[in-house]
């Protein structure tokens, strides 16, 4: 007798031999012991979840001899034909490579004719989704209607490449992914009935590569004892599926949070010399800093042994959460670089010296933003409480200044408004009040400036305080910043409502459609922003405090 592989020698013989679909297997047990068998199932879920395991337990239990609380007994004369293939009444058909239509009317024909043994005739079959539009419209009808001595159970890991009306005549059982916890409970199995020696962390680390996948976690424990020897651990697993020595991923990651170059680059030297995947270098990194951000937040972390605990508790005391989330974005950056490049080493050593040094502006950057988003959450405050009183000054009790109460009672047009057409609100902001401007736009861009300050727009009035403008050409007028633009004024002033809110008052008053841009010295860019709030809060005559 040939050699039979792990998964196919360990493929599960009835529904309690299945791990992780317990949801699955207890229902079709109760439908089986209620006879209450539907005549079409639809069994989806990702790759060695147990589809078409199930179908074939499913089979062999509603055509059983001698059930026992809906399993099949796999002793009698029809469990044995369908465990050695010799039962012809229960059909496997890979839909992967018979996807025509004459391959779906010759089971039309075929379901006429009775069972030759069993009660049912089943039509399990696979890959459900690689049939043709034609194919799909051959089995609709007797997908609906079958004979009564005919059951199918078709088997998908994408199902929304299925017709709706395909899917709307099934019983659809969705399988999950299998929990590592399982995985590891049936590898145990596996490996004690196989008389294989293996470590606990050596099967973590298998069930973590399998990815919900029983089938994949059998593969890889028969690939690492495929030398003949049947002791395994986790370096050996490692050795084999390319994954680098947890050292090296420590101080790589280490490097890169204390931005050392050279250190970084002599460890992946290192990996490369032993001949290491640089891919799985990269996942590696990325799993890594992610266990890294879940102890910061959980002060656990699995599959690590206590040396390697320790050494991600003392990262985790070094680095804020901020950045390593940084970095998990950035590493799946370089991931998506490396796709595309031949040289992917290079790419990759490019990738983390970008890492070592630029990590440093833009944290400052950071930094700098959320200072400035604090800010602009002060200033608001303030502007909001000028404009609730906008419209009666009387509210406010303090001491206001003959001049701020003409500014938001008396319109600074040129043309006298009489007080029977004057209407005063209480409820909302009141509305930019404008003024007649000279049509130089020398004179008329302080007037500008100072409507904005008296209509409550102290954010954009801040910014543009000793601001000159001249026009560059007929339709465009440029706005100077002698002493330099901030970082945070250019925020301001970059904002869209802001720009539309400049360019009509610009357009306005020169009589014509104009567009703006900002002229800033370069030299002067870094200055701070503080003075200008200070300003603002000496040059009014409302008393605020500007809050540190």
């Amino acid at each position: 007798m040939g050699y039979t592989a792990l998964y196919r020698k360990f493929r599960p013989l009835n529904f309690s031999e299945m791990v992780g679909q317990e949801h699955i297997t207890r229902t079709l047990k109760n439908q089986i012991i209620a006879n209450r068998v539907g005549h079409a199932y639809l069994f989806n879920g990702g790759r060695g979840t147990g589809k078409t395991s199930a179908a074939k337990i499913l089979a062999r239990a509603i055509n059983c001899l001698n059930p026992k609380d809906g399993e099949p007994c796999n002793e009698c004369e029809i469990c044995k034909g369908a465990i050695s293939g010799s039962l012809t009444d229960i059909v496997e058909m890979d839909a992967a490579s018979n996807n025509s239509v004459e391959d779906i009317r010759s089971i039309r024909e075929e379901v006429n004719f009775l069972p030759t043994k069993a009660k049912y005739r089943v039509y399990i079959i696979d890959e459900v989704h690689m049939l043709s539009t034609g194919a799909f419209n051959a089995l609709l009808k007797t997908l609906e209607e079958p004979p009564e001595h005919v059951k199918f159970i078709l088997a998908t890991t994408e199902p929304q490449k299925l017709p709706a009306t395909i899917l709307s005549r099934c019983q659809r059982f969705d399988f999950k992914k299998i929990s590592n916890e399982d995985i590891m409970k049936r590898l145990e199995i596996v490996c004690k009935e196989s008389h294989i020696e293996i470590t606990k962390e050596a099967m973590q680390i298998i069930a973590t590569l399998s990815e919900g996948a029983m089938r994949d976690a059998l593969s890889i424990l028969e690939r690492c004892i495929q030398d003949g020897e049947n002791q395994i651990n986790e370096d050996k697993i490692k050795d084999l599926v390319g994954i680098p020595k947890m050292v090296f991923v420590h101080d790589i990651v280490e490097s890169i949070i204390q931005y050392d170059v050279d250190k970084a680059l002599v460890t992946i030297n290192k990996v490369l010399e032993d001949g290491k995947d640089i891919s799985n270098l990269l996942w590696e990194m990325i799993k890594y800093v992610k266990d890294i951000l879940l102890y910061k937040a959980t002060n656990h972390v699995e599959l690590y042994s206590e040396e390697e605990k320790q050494k991600v508790k003392e990262i985790s005391e070094t680095v804020e959460k901020e950045r390593l989330i940084n970095l998990v974005y950035a590493f799946s950056e370089l991931e998506n670089e490396m796709k595309f490049s031949t040289q992917k080493s290079i790419v990759f050593q490019a990738g983390i010296i970008k890492l070592c040094s630029k990590l440093v502006v833009s944290n400052h950057n950071r930094d700098l933003s959320a200072s400035n988003d604090q800010l602009e959450q002060r200033i608001e405050k303030i502007e909001n409480y000028l404009r609730s009183h906008t419209g009666n000054v009387n509210n406010y009790q303090q001491p206001v200044s003959m001049e701020v109460k003409m500014a938001y009672q008396t319109p600074t047009n040129t043309t006298q408004t009489t007080p029977k057409t004057e209407k005063k609100t209480n409820s909302g902001p009141k509305k930019m009040e404008t003024s007649t401007y000279s049509h130089k736009v020398e004179e008329y861009w302080p007037q500008i400036v100072k409507d904005l300050k008296q209509n409550g727009k102290i954010v954009l009035y801040t910014n543009l305080m000793n601001t000159r403008a001249r026009e560059i050409n007929d339709v465009t007028v440029g706005i100077e910043f002698p002493n330099g633009l901030t970082s945070f004024g250019k925020t301001v002033l970059e904002k869209q409502e802001n720009i539309k809110e400049l360019t009509n008052l610009v357009s306005m008053a020169s009589g014509k459609p104009m567009n703006i841009k900002y002229i800033t010295n370069v030299g002067n860019v870094g200055e701070t922003k503080e003075p200008n709030i200070k300003s603002i809060a000496n040059d009014s005559d409302i008393p605020f405090h500007v809050i540190e």
